[in-house]
């Protein structure tokens, strides 16, 4: 499949618009020394799945980031597995019906956050999957996980676990259907 490279001036033709898989739909920039991050007017029923992506962020401590949908705090289920770079061990976290997918992605304070995350039908009227990976200082590790409430959400938050969040980009891009 051949893919189009546009040029300044050039008419956007409807055959090279549909090849296009994301659309960006929402950038917003993290405040300083912030408790949370809400999006708002991130999902819509323009798609049906979409990614998050937030980078150049750091935070107070090297602590895990959390993800809670809409205003929803039941029906979490998700796990995380990671590894520590220095010593190769790996170790697990899960959730079982939580307030938010903990450890949904992490943070630290000296390479920031660099946060990749899908999200499978949030506005859609059932449960919302997703899946990710992230990168930290000394930890690389990926997650994933099912909200069972059957809700249709508009927006999401990212919490870290502990400490504050400063800086960076969550950019948010929805998956042409």
């Amino acid at each position: 499949m051949s893919f189009p490279v546009f040029a300044s001036g050039d008419v956007l033709n409807a055959s090279d618009m549909n090849g296009v898989g994301l659309w960006l739909v929402k950038t917003q920039a993290v405040g300083s020394g912030v408790a949370s991050v809400t999006v708002t007017g991130a999902f819509s029923a323009d798609y049906d799945n979409y990614r998050i992506i937030y980078t150049s962020g750091t935070s107070s401590a090297t602590t895990s980031l959390n993800l809670q949908l809409g205003s929803t705090t039941t029906n979490y289920f998700n796990a995380t597995v990671f590894t520590v770079f220095a010593t190769g061990g790996v170790a697990q976290t899960s959730n079982n019906g939580g307030s938010s997918f903990v450890y949904a992605g992490a943070t630290d304070a000296t390479n920031g956050t660099h946060l990749t995350i899908d999200v499978f039908s949030p506005f859609l009227s059932k449960s919302t999957g997703y899946g990710g990976s992230f990168i930290v200082t000394d930890v690389a590790g990926s997650t994933g996980g099912l909200q069972k409430s059957n809700t249709s959400f508009t927006a999401f938050t990212l919490t870290p676990g502990s400490g504050t969040l400063t800086g960076g980009t969550i950019r948010v891009y929805g998956y042409r259907n």
